[in-house]
C-alpha cells in the first residue's frame, strides 16, 4: 500500500466503497471474486482493490483496537505493529496522572499511541516520516472524532525541537528488512537517540522490545514491562519519575514493583548521571536472594512480565514461597495465595523425567488431555504429546521442568480461584 491507493478512500466515492464492502460483512477469500467483479461495475477497479484490503485490515486490526477497528484505517505494517488500544491507553494514562498535557508522539505510525493519549486529554504532536502513516494517523484522529486534538507532521522526528512539551513518546522501528532487530542501536532511531530525546522534557516514554537486556536500561529508567491477558505486549522505559523495574498486568493494571538493579530504593534515588547499568540483576528473578526448596503442594507460574522484568522473588515473596531452582521461574508453596502475577497449580506428582514411566502413569489415571508447559527442559511439547499417544475422559498438567538442577516431571491440576485478577492495584518492593 502507498499513499496513491490509500488517498482515494478519503474521496466520497471512496467513503461509498468502503461502507458498500462492509455491509457485505466477514467475506471468505473464495467470495472475494464475486464481490469485486460485482463492485467493479459501478467503481475503478484500483478503489475496489485498496476498499477490500482496507476492510481485510480492519477485519484484523479487530483484535487490538476493538470496535473502534472498524472506523479506523491501516497499513499492512501497521496492523502488525500497531501498539494494542489496552496497552496504548494505560500508557496515556499514566502520562495524564504525571500532568502532561502536551506530548509530541515521535514515529507515531498509524496514530495508535497518539489517539489514546487525545482520548487521556493530551494534545498531541504526531511525527513520522512516512507520508503514508501520517495520512492514516491522519485519517483515524478524524474518523474518531480527535482532530482537534492531534496535529500532524511528516518529518524525521531527529529534526523535531521538543522545546515546550511536557513529555515525548518514542516508539522505534525495531523491524529491518530481514525482520526484527534486537539490537536497540539498530532500532530507527537508536536507542540512544530516544534517550537523549526523553532527557530533553520533564517526563518521557520509549517504548522497546520485552526482551531488551537489563543491562542496556539507563539507570534513571523506570522500566515497565505489559502484558495483556497473559500475553507480554511490550516494554516502556519511564523517564522523570525515578528509577525502577515493574511488571504490570492488564486488566486492571496490576502493578508488581521492584528497585532498579544497583540503585537506591524509588523514594531515595535520583539516577541522574545517565551512564548505562554496569550489570543486570543478581540472577534472572530480581534483586535479593530467593531461597530455594523442594516442590511444595502449590506451583506458581509467574506472568510473563513478571519473568521479563525479573521480579519473580517478589512472586515468592507474597506466596509465602520459594522457588524450585535457582534458575527456573517457577514458585512453589504449600500455601494457595490468591495473585494476579502468577498462576497456581495444585501438585500431585514430583518425579525424575521418565518418558515411559509419564505415559504409563497418565494412561493408568485416564488422562486423554494433557496440557503440556516446560521451563528449563529440552524436550519438545508437541513431540512429547504425539509419543504419550494419551487416551481416556480425564485432563490433567504436565511441567517439565528442573526441581533443583535434576530434569522433573510434574503432575498437577489447575487450583481454582488462584489465578484471577480482583481489583487493579499496585504491590511495591516493600
Amino acid at each position: 500500500m502507498d499513499l496513491e491507493t490509500f488517498s482515494p478512500l478519503m474521496s466520497d466515492e471512496g467513503q461509498r466503497l468502503l461502507d458498500e464492502v462492509a455491509e457485505f460483512g466477514d467475506y471468505a477469500p473464495e467470495r472475494e471474486l464475486a464481490l469485486a467483479t460485482r463492485l467493479r461495475r459501478d467503481h475503478p477497479a484500483p478503489l475496489v482493490s485498496a476498499a477490500m484490503a482496507q476492510t481485510r485490515l480492519r477485519q484484523r486490526a479487530g483484535a487490538k483496537f476493538g470496535a473502534d477497528a472498524q472506523r479506523m484505517y491501516f497499513t499492512p505494517d501497521g496492523v502488525e505493529q500497531a501498539t494494542r488500544a489496552t496497552v496504548a491507553a494505560h500508557r496515556a494514562d499514566r502520562f495524564a496522572a504525571r500532568g502532561v498535557r502536551r506530548v509530541a508522539d515521535l514515529c507515531c505510525g498509524i496514530g495508535g499511541d497518539a489517539l489514546a493519549l487525545a482520548r487521556a486529554g493530551i494534545e498531541v504532536l504526531a511525527v513520522d516520516r512516512s507520508p503514508l502513516a501520517c495520512a492514516v494517523t491522519a485519517a483515524n484522529a478524524r474518523a474518531l472524532g480527535l482532530a482537534d486534538r492531534i496535529e500532524v507532521r511528516c518529518a524525521d522526528v531527529t529534526d523535531v525541537d521538543v522545546a515546550g512539551f511536557d513529555a515525548v513518546f518514542v516508539d522505534p522501528a525495531r523491524r529491518g528488512g530481514r525482520g526484527r532487530v534486537f539490537n536497540p542501536e539498530a532500532y530507527s532511531p537508536p536507542l540512544s537517540w530516544a534517550v537523549r530525546a526523553a532527557r530533553r522534557v520533564p517526563h518521557a516514554a520509549v517504548k522497546v522490545a520485552p526482551g531488551i537486556p537489563h543491562e542496556v536500561v539507563p539507570e534513571e529508567a523506570d522500566a515497565e514491562w505489559v502484558s495483556d491477558r497473559g500475553e507480554v505486549k511490550e516494554a516502556t522505559l519511564w523517564f522523570g519519575g525515578g528509577p525502577g523495574r515493574r511488571a504490570t498486568l492488564l486488566p486492571g493494571p496490576h502493578v508488581l514493583t521492584g528497585a532498579a538493579p544497583g540503585a537506591a530504593p524509588r523514594d531515595g534515588a535520583s539516577g541522574t548521571s545517565g551512564a548505562p547499568r554496569p550489570g543486570g540483576p543478581r540472577g534472572p528473578h530480581g534483586e535479593g536472594t530467593a531461597p530455594v526448596g523442594p516442590v511444595a503442594r502449590y506451583l506458581y507460574e509467574p506472568d510473563g512480565a513478571v519473568i521479563r522484568a525479573h521480579l519473580v522473588a517478589r512472586v515468592a515473596e507474597l506466596v509465602g514461597g520459594t522457588l524450585i531452582d535457582p534458575a527456573i521461574a517457577y514458585v512453589t508453596s504449600p500455601d494457595l495465595v490468591a495473585t494476579p502475577f502468577a498462576t497456581a497449580y495444585q501438585v500431585t506428582d514430583v518425579l525424575p523425567f521418565h518418558l515411559k514411566r509419564l505415559r504409563a502413569l497418565l494412561r493408568e489415571r485416564g488422562v486423554g488431555t494433557a496440557v503440556i508447559k516446560k521451563r528449563g527442559s529440552a524436550v519438545e511439547p508437541e513431540e512429547l504429546r504425539r509419543r504419550l499417544a494419551l487416551s481416556g475422559p480425564r485432563s490433567c498438567v504436565v511441567i517439565l521442568t528442573r526441581v533443583s538442577g535434576a530434569p522433573s516431571m510434574l503432575l498437577a491440576q489447575p487450583a481454582p480461584g488462584a489465578g484471577g485478577t480482583g481489583e487493579a492495584g499496585e504491590v511495591g518492593a516493600g
